[in-house]
């Protein structure tokens, strides 16, 4: 019986403060269900975190392909808001990325291989005594759709870079997933900086491996390519 509760406990543990990205909203909508539009990540039951930069896992947190049930219509130019399970528990910065997927192509089946993900936000965090970022502890994080892009069907790949662990290599936590969009009313933008998930980070990016508690770091560099804006 001491073993088991043991067993439980460690369990409990492991998981606290770990966290999944299951669900996207748009504009200023509220409820929905998890994995609707979003593809349901491997930490869908267990809240856990993808540590291998050069994994699969990087792209959209599966490690089988499944598409989302239904993909979501926004506007170019508009807001969505993904949402955190239970919240962004752990310090370290929001990222979004998005990628087209080639006229034709079903979303649901695409993939995002290759150097088709654009970065389209990511946060700075707050100097002081520690290092904090704005989403941190937050549930809800609204992004813009850049307005000059093509519309089409997208992928749009939320991440939570867990910090509090990377003084070491390979101690970074990513929390990730891919959100199904149909984009309407673009333009005729083509992103540049295109990157591929694995391939966009090394483990010895500044922004990757560094320890935020001591001493306190005065800059950061967020890992990846510089903000796509139209």
């Amino acid at each position: 019986m001491l073993v088991s509760v043991a067993l439980v406990l460690g369990t409990a543990m492991s998981v606290a403060g770990h966290y999944t990205l299951p669900k996207i909203l748009a504009g200023g909508a509220s409820g929905g269900q998890d994995w609707q539009y979003v593809r349901k990540a491997d930490n869908w039951q267990n809240n856990g975190f993808v540590s291998g930069i050069n994994s699969e896992q990087m792209r959209c947190f599966q490690s089988v392909h499944q598409g989302a049930p239904s993909t979501l219509s926004v506007a170019a130019g508009s807001s969505v808001t993904y949402q955190v399970s239970p919240n962004a528990y752990h310090p370290g910065p929001m990222a979004f990325y998005m990628a087209r997927a080639p006229d034709g192509q079903d979303i649901s089946s695409w993939k995002g291989e290759g150097a088709v993900w654009f970065k389209i936000y990511h946060e700075q965090p707050n100097f002081g005594g520690q290092l904090t970022w704005p989403s941190n502890g937050k549930s809800s994080f609204p992004v813009t759709i850049p307005r000059c892009i093509k519309s089409g069907n997208y992928l749009l790949r939320a991440e939570h870079l867990g910090l509090h662990g990377a003084s070491s290599p390979g101690g970074a936590q990513f929390y990730i997933s891919c959100a199904q969009l149909s984009v309407t009313g673009g333009g005729s933008t083509e992103p540049s900086n295109k990157v591929a998930f694995p391939g966009a980070y090394r483990a010895s990016d500044p922004g990757i491996q560094i320890n935020i508690n001591w001493p306190v770091p005065t800059s950061y560099v967020n890992p990846g390519p510089a903000v796509f804006t139209c």
